[in-house]
């Protein structure tokens, strides 16, 4: 891609910039010079996705942005080096197409699939040890860093880890893209998993009749020769990849000027975001994000202010380009109805535009007295009750939703049709950092969500 002379670069900005300021949540690497080698390594390595997909998810994201597109975020916590096999990523993206078709439908409206996988490998972590017994060592902070391990060399942050992540990135897009060209995202099969889905859950006769509905629609667009042979929208659909921008070795290694702009992209994935516990806005997260071109996101946590929203947006977004900005809201079921209402009043004040996403994950993390890490099914729902509330009070537009979850039937989640308990956690808890919603509790969501959307739709059409 390096075939052209980069675009001018604004405010001193380059790849490298970002070395120049305060940085939080980074790895202490024993060995400089073997940190640089891989950088340099890597920088020489193809790119894992291209320009042109990257500005093709900021259109789809500008119509998000505008109430026309619905936005649907998921995958894992933190992908892990050992669940790099076919199953895995096949699981969790049926998943997500499933909840997808549930959403296109209830919200009458494209659905952007966009996976936290091909990345998703490094974690921040609110404390730089972790202490077992009387053994403090050094946190896991993901895969692309050091291991899960809890043992002294295991936890010592090794930059051979990174390329590591970079061929199991470009493995799983290898066979993301063959999914959702290949005919596995076919409507009609797509359709048929949620119909067995439907069937199985304890909450079958609220969801029949969506159900229904949709295969009245599949049949109807077969009777008028809309069929998977005829059309190829029935049969391939546009999936894009995302991870937390967290450790910016592995970022600006990947960065490439795109040879039709001359501009800078980061292309380790279509889209980036900054944590909440990254978002300085002197700080290095953010010096690295506002030059790269690609659409990119930024968490917004419960102590964000007005004003330091408003000035970090100039930053990133100084132009408000349709599709460039998303906000990531993630306050917590208990605190939604308070912080979130102040925040969306001043980016509608200002005239800012960007998508709004809910994360309503990691505001409702708890710890069990067994010490184990989980979300109540509630409350999740409940801060998307209340995202959507915020939403419509103020006159804005609520543009998706961010889960971690994943494909498998695990059990790291409380709650659910199903009602799992404290002592159903341990049948099938595998979550090296997170807990995720399962696929039966993620697809309980999409139908949730699917009726939200239509009730909303109403709402627009009578008013």
């Amino acid at each position: 891609m390096d075939t052209i002379t980069p675009a001018p670069l604004a405010n001193g900005w380059t790849p490298h910039s970002w070395r120049n300021c305060p940085i939080k949540q980074v790895p202490s690497y024993p060995d400089p010079a073997q940190l640089a080698a891989m950088e340099a390594r890597l920088a020489k390595y193809p790119p894992l996705v291209f320009a042109g997909e990257a500005r093709n998810l900021k259109a789809h994201l500008a119509l998000a942005s505008q109430g026309k597109a619905f936005v649907l975020q998921g995958g894992d916590c933190a992908e892990s080096f050992g669940d790099f096999t076919a199953n895995v990523i096949r699981d969790t993206f049926r998943v997500l197409l499933q909840m997808a078709v549930v959403l296109t439908f209830g919200g009458r409206m494209p659905v952007v699939k966009l996976g936290r996988m091909a990345g998703q490998f490094a974690k921040p972590r609110s404390s730089d040890t972790e202490t077992i017994g009387d053994v403090t060592l050094p946190s896991y902070r993901g895969d692309i860093i050091n291991g899960p391990e809890f043992t002294a060399e295991a936890r010592i942050p090794d930059p051979a880890r990174m390329e590591f992540g970079y061929f199991q990135s470009a493995g799983t897009l290898n066979l993301l893209r063959a999914f959702a060209s290949g005919g596995y995202a076919d409507l009609h099969q797509v359709h048929r998993w949620n119909l067995e889905f439907v069937e199985n859950s304890p909450l079958a006769g609220r969801y029949r009749d969506l159900a229904a509905r949709i295969d009245e629609t599949l049949g109807f667009m077969a009777a008028c020769g809309l069929t998977s042979a005829a059309t190829p929208q029935i049969r391939e659909t546009d999936f894009y990849t995302s991870h937390e921008a967290l450790l910016l070795p592995y970022e600006e290694a990947l960065t490439r000027v795109d040879s039709t702009t001359g501009e800078h992209y980061a292309c380790s994935a279509h889209f980036l975001w900054i944590g909440d516990r990254t978002r300085q806005l002197d700080g290095a997260h953010v010096e690295f994000m506002r030059g790269i071109r690609n659409p990119i996101g930024m968490k917004v946590g419960p102590s964000m202010e007005e004003d330091d929203l408003l000035r970090i947006m100039d930053v990133l977004d100084p132009e408000n380009e349709p599709g460039r900005l998303t906000l990531i809201a993630r306050m917590g079921a208990g605190k939604v109805a308070e912080k979130l209402p102040p925040l969306l009043r001043a980016v509608k004040r200002a005239g800012r535009s960007p998508v709004w996403l809910c994360d309503a994950m990691h505001g409702n993390g708890i710890t069990t007295a067994a010490k184990v890490k989980t979300r109540r099914f509630d409350d999740i729902l409940a801060e998307l009750k209340g995202f959507f509330a915020a939403h419509e009070a103020e006159g804005t537009i609520a543009g998706g939703a961010h889960m971690e979850m994943t494909g498998r039937n695990v059990t790291e989640c409380v709650g659910g049709a199903r009602g799992l308990s404290e002592t159903d956690l341990g049948e099938r808890y595998e979550t090296f950092c997170d807990p995720r919603l399962n696929a039966e509790q993620s697809l309980e969501l999409a139908f949730y969500l699917a009726e939200e959307l239509k009730s909303r739709r109403a709402t627009r059409f009578t008013a």
